[in-house]
């Protein structure tokens, strides 16, 4: 018995679609690509504090893919993935450890900044002008709109239009890239 946030599905032609955990999952690769000395580690949890002093406990789970391994840490609310996410991609030959710390330096860089606050109208995007965030699921819009996980909050599609509406008239750049990236 896993938590559900630690299955994956996966496609295969020849066995069919299969869920797994990620323990099984990273077994598996590692007999593909012939990594027999690839160590699937259970990391425990980690609580780090954001720049305002509140506490965020983060999980971890590791996918081995082919040439590489994710190491991804996430908040969990309610037994889900939610809040804050990053994610960091290493050699699956390298060690573990030192991949982990990697991303515990980048959670640390994420938590220090502050891309939306409170004002006079409800949320605001905070005077850098910068926002950075992941593009998730919204469950109130059945997928046809995109919630957006900014400082590890929802932020719902219409949210996010009315704090762009105090910027009418100036231009803006919109960068997409994968979870691993360093934004």
């Amino acid at each position: 018995m896993v938590p559900a946030y630690d299955v994956v599905t996966r496609l295969d032609l020849q066995k069919g679609n299969r869920a797994l955990c990620s323990q099984c999952l990273n077994a598996e690769m590692a007999e593909e690509e012939g990594l027999d000395k690839f160590e699937h580690i259970q990391f425990e949890p980690v609580e780090l504090t954001d720049s305002e002093g509140a506490g965020h406990i983060f999980h971890f789970r590791t996918h081995l893919f082919g040439p590489g391994v994710a190491l991804d840490a996430f908040e969990l609310r309610d037994g889900r993935e939610a809040g804050y996410r990053f994610q960091v991609i290493g050699d699956p030959k390298d060690d573990l450890l030192v991949l982990l710390g990697r991303l515990i330096e980048k959670i640390r860089r994420g938590l220090s900044r502050k891309h939306v606050e409170k004002g006079t109208y409800g949320l605001q995007i905070a005077d850098h002008q910068v926002v950075r965030g992941t593009i998730d699921w919204d469950d109130a819009e059945d997928g046809r709109m995109p919630l957006l996980i900014v400082d590890g909050r929802g932020i719902s599609w219409d949210q996010f239009g009315h704090m762009l509406m105090s910027y009418e008239g100036w231009q803006f750049k919109l960068e997409i890239r994968s979870k691993s990236d360093e934004v």
